[in-house]
């Protein structure tokens, strides 16, 4: 699973937030809010990852248990699905 071409994570006074760019502009009008958890989850996802991988790097960066995890990161890749930011 990967983000889409055309959105771009930036912090922006201690804030994360997702903007479309160039064509993607033409599908997704505003931006997206997302914590410190959120944004790292993002950056995996900027490279490709499995649910997997990100229930993995998730326990390890921040101290969660596994099943926590999952069920975050299921209801993160959900969200992004609804809006069209992942293929």
């Amino acid at each position: 699973m990967k983000i889409k071409d055309g959105f771009i994570l930036r912090e922006v006074a201690g804030s994360y937030i997702v903007v479309a760019v160039g064509e993607a502009v033409k599908n997704f009008n505003g931006i997206i809010n997302l914590n410190e958890t959120g944004a790292f989850l993002w950056k995996i996802l900027e490279t490709g990852g499995t649910k997997e991988d990100l229930v993995s790097k998730l326990c390890a960066e921040y101290e969660v248990d596994e099943n926590t995890a999952a069920t975050d990161v299921d209801k993160f890749i959900n969200n992004l699905s609804e809006a069209g930011l992942v293929k």
